[in-house]
């Protein structure tokens, strides 16, 4: 055990800011009163395994460094980013809606007027260090500065690949509002950001903003971003409501019933924004597959296809033993069998949702073929996970 401490230490040392704070005070103490706070940590709606461990940990680490295996799970070629530019972003949406992916789960909606940024991550890792960690497979789009005045950043959780510290540090020293889960100010705060700023959420919670309503909703997931991980910071899917468009973005998430609680609260969306990719047999409840992606979206809007489903959380870092390209090739596979809506933008793009939406496949030219078929089998059974199993990798959330 001093080892440990030890080696936490030293880590710490390397980079602390990196690491964000605990929670403290009246915020610690709001946390404790939280409905969704029992026995010293945050609870998913329905259980949820993190990783996998024994043999299971054995044959992922076998994935991971298996030569073939690793060509997969990166592009073949250059990611065809569209270079997008102020003038791109500076004529208001037609429809009052307009959507642009910036890679991974970081998305800029404008909607009815307001301008709203889903988990911006910019840093060029998503780790704690800047020598070591999964690094970015495409440029982003374009400087954080050219994207113009945004008036709420939203936070869906605290894991490296939606809470980026260069990005958040960048961001402390404009004027925009931040909608995070509860327990997250605690790393704001620590980084620069005024408390005057944060409006911080738990779950079944919203608060207005300008003409907008965000509500933070549940999700499947879990947090943390050091050594050990007290889940003392809550994770959260996020819908948002103006004057006349409604959008969800899922953050990270497994696939749960509640997707149709929040559907008939909040729902039907304009668009919904959805995690399909970083899923793995090895960590079934904590990210979705595009096939539970599309389930989730239909939950959502009530069982009906209604709205377009944007799949988010892929292609930027390469996080799972999953070749590049499936989330993206599985989603369009799944829409089509669902006869549902799907924007597949490149990086970049903008587009809205009532328009000519983008569909092109443009991942297949610079990738390997897709071998397996897109139906996957039932996820293998795991042994239980402890409240050990929690603590995070360092390199990232895996």
């Amino acid at each position: 055990m001093t080892g440990f401490r030890s080696l936490s230490a030293g880590l710490r040392a390397l980079q602390p800011a990196a690491f964000g704070a605990d929670p403290s005070g009246e915020r610690l103490a709001r946390i404790r009163r939280s409905p969704h706070f029992a026995d010293g940590a945050f609870v998913n709606p329905e259980g949820a395994r993190t990783r996998p461990s024994g043999g299971s940990a054995l044959e992922l680490a076998k994935l991971y460094f298996r030569k073939e295996d690793r060509a997969r799970r990166a592009p073949a070629g250059t990611v065809p980013v569209h270079a997008t530019t102020y003038a791109d972003l500076a004529k208001p949406p037609a429809s009052g809606l307009r959507l642009t992916w910036m890679g991974h789960s970081s998305v800029l909606a404008e909607i009815d007027g307001h301008r709203v940024l889903f988990d911006p991550v910019w840093g060029e890792r998503c780790s704690p260090f800047d020598f070591a960690g999964p690094k970015r497979l495409h440029p982003v789009p374009l400087p954080l500065a050219a994207l113009g005045p945004v008036d709420v950043v939203v936070i869906s959780h605290d894991h490296y690949d939606h809470l980026d510290l260069p990005t958040i540090k960048a961001l402390a020293g404009t004027d925009t509002v931040f909608a995070i889960p509860l327990g997250v100010g605690a790393h704001l705060e620590h980084w620069g950001v005024s408390p005057d700023r944060l409006r911080e959420l738990d779950w079944n919670e919203s608060t207005k903003i300008g003409g907008i309503t965000l509500t933070a909703t549940p999700a499947r997931h879990f947090c943390g971003r050091g050594l050990r991980n007290g889940q003392h910071t809550l994770w959260a899917s996020w819908t948002v409501a103006g004057d006349e468009h409604r959008i969800y973005h899922s953050g990270d998430t497994g696939y749960f019933e509640g997707f149709k609680d929040i559907g008939a609260e909040h729902g039907p969306f304009d668009a919904t924004m959805i995690q399909i990719g970083a899923y793995s047999e090895y960590w079934p409840d904590i990210h979705m597959t595009p096939e539970e992606g599309m389930r989730a979206h239909l939950d959502l809007q009530g069982g009906q296809p209604h709205g377009v489903m944007m799949p988010i959380h892929w292609a930027t870092f390469n996080l799972a033993p999953h070749p590049w390209a499936e989330p993206g090739e599985w989603t369009k596979d799944a829409a089509e069998e669902a006869g549902q809506a799907v924007a597949l933008p490149r990086p970049g793009a903008p587009f809205e949702p009532s328009g000519k939406l983008p569909v092109d496949p443009w991942w297949r030219a610079v990738s390997t073929p897709i071998a397996r078929p897109w139906r996957r089998p039932e996820a293998a059974d795991a042994a239980p996970v402890t409240k050990d199993d929690l603590d995070l990798d360092l390199a990232g959330e895996r």
